[in-house]
């Protein structure tokens, strides 16, 4: 007689109750996965992995105090053979590249869960990482590309997004102010928007940048 193998325990990390209520219902349906626990942000994560030891981690990449992308790097540095999935609303952003970067095993869209992610968490288990989504892996490309900020770049974009004007940015990284708007002007360009307020909205949407870099609350 064959002994069956023990079911897959899954952490669940996401800052949305009501999403994390929806994947331990889905998990709960399956005799062969079991929700081990649930954590609410980064910081949440990495001390549950520590005392849960997951067979797969399902990661939100946006959550407040720590993100997905930290917690993977910190997780991994604990464990290099934690297995992760990332879960996200985004298509392809530079968060995605990072946490692939990082080590995750998969990325699933939220509106893909339904359909994929029971097979995906059996593929990332077995110790095989799971293939990118067409949709998802030429956004991602296409954002790599778009979103080679340069290091000085982002500075000054962080700057911008903590409320600093061309002056006070040109002050802050010694530089003069027809270079702050140099700089402006090259990375507008390469994020295709026509102004500063733009810029910004578009580099927090795709990662670029954070809160936390701006100090911004």
């Amino acid at each position: 007689m064959t002994e069956s193998l023990p079911p897959i325990g899954v952490l669940v990390v996401d800052d949305h109750p009501l999403l994390r209520d929806g994947l331990a219902a889905l998990l709960g349906a399956h005799a062969d996965l079991r929700l081990l626990g649930e954590a609410a942000d980064g910081e949440e994560a990495l001390a549950c992995y520590q005392q849960l030891r997951p067979d797969v981690v399902l990661m939100d990449l946006q959550m407040p105090r720590m993100d997905g992308v930290e917690a993977i790097v910190r997780i991994r540095a604990i464990d290099p053979r934690a297995r992760i999935i990332v879960l996200t609303t985004y298509r392809g952003d530079v968060r995605a590249v990072r946490a692939l970067q990082a080590g995750a095993s998969a990325y699933l869209l939220k509106d893909m869960l339904r359909h994929e992610l029971v097979a995906t968490i059996r593929t990332v288990a077995s110790g095989r990482r799971a293939p990118i989504p067409a949709e998802v892996a030429a956004s991602i490309a296409a954002h790599v590309v778009e979103d080679r900020l340069s290091p000085r770049e982002t500075e000054v974009l962080r700057h911008v997004a903590g409320g600093l004007s061309n002056k006070r940015i040109g002050e802050r990284m010694q530089i003069s102010e027809q270079t702050v708007k140099a700089h402006m002007k090259s990375l507008m360009e390469k994020l295709g928007v026509g102004d500063r307020t733009h810029a910004v909205t578009q580099a927090l949407r795709r990662g670029i940048i954070s809160l936390d870099d701006t100090g911004q609350e």
